[in-house]
């Protein structure tokens, strides 16, 4: 879902067909932003690449003329739209309607020419969390786990399982997508597929990897929660885990998923030890 970064521009991850009618779609992160009227796109969030890190692609908002709806245009695509911008059609995939719905109104806002009243002095920021705020509906599935209720947002791309998890491991997995994890050592920043179960949480190098780079109990988990130091970290859509050998630090693509991953996990807890020897979240 898109959402607003430290510099009150809107962010997130879509699809887009890069090379056009070629029909091949690219996981892209973009950033939005009103204040220099561009559409900008890179291969991760710039957080997590390397510094001075070029943009894929970008487009200025003023040669936008329209965008809309294109499931009809191209059906094997899901959740696609197209970005009319002069003799170009830019097609991108959301990850789900709701996040279809988002991109294509914050998009077309974004592209109206208006001329403010000299007594208009809201900001950006303002008008961009209105904006956001108006259509936020996420949608959550809930399932029951040891008789307790486990919520979850509801969203394709990141969340999706690997495809050797359908081989029997599918139902035990709780909660499955990438995050960016700190690495212990060199404090650098490296996007990791993690996956909840019913007694540990793994992850692993990617969602093709079998072999996890590591699992650690759900026992040693003593604490999960919105990281307080994010500020000075300087990460959106931080949350850290506390366990008894370290603090993992852990940045979610968008602030949905990382209540989504507090919960969760915080959820399992509670599941496996009881509810009178649950972690302090």
């Amino acid at each position: 879902m898109p959402y607003v970064d430290r510099q009150n521009r809107i962010c997130g991850f879509l699809d887009i067909e890069e090379n056009e009618s070629s029909g091949r779609f690219l996981r892209r992160y973009f950033i939005l932003d009103t204040k220099q009227g561009n559409l900008l796109w890179f291969m991760d969030n710039p957080q997590n690449l390397p510094k001075g890190a070029e943009k894929v692609g970008s487009l200025k908002l003023t040669y936008i003329s329209k965008v809309s709806d294109a499931t009809k245009l191209r059906p094997k695509a899901e959740f696609c739209f197209v970005i009319n911008a002069g003799m170009r059609k830019f097609y991108l995939q959301a990850n789900d309607q709701q996040d279809l719905v988002e991109w294509i109104s914050l998009l077309n806002n974004a592209t109206k020419i208006t001329v403010p009243k000299p007594d208009e002095g809201q900001t950006t920021a303002e008008t961009t969390q209105d904006v956001l705020g108006a259509m936020k509906q996420v949608s959550y599935k809930t399932e029951i786990i040891g008789g307790v209720p486990i919520i979850t947002a509801t969203q394709k791309g990141q969340n999706q399982l690997p495809y050797f998890l359908s081989r029997g491991v599918q139902d035990q997995a709780i909660k499955a997508g990438y995050c960016v994890k700190q690495g212990a050592l060199m404090k650098n920043w490296k996007r990791r597929y993690f996956m909840l179960e019913e007694n540990a949480l793994s992850y692993y190098k990617s969602d093709l990897e079998r072999e996890a780079l590591r699992v650690i109990p759900l026992k040693e988990i003593h604490k999960v929660q919105e990281c307080k130091q994010s500020d000075l970290m300087m990460r959106d859509n931080l949350f850290e885990m506390v366990t008894s050998s370290r603090t993992f630090y852990l940045q979610a693509d968008s602030p949905e998923d990382m209540h989504s991953w507090i919960k969760a996990i915080s959820g399992a807890i509670v599941a496996q030890r009881g509810p009178g020897r649950s972690a302090n979240t």
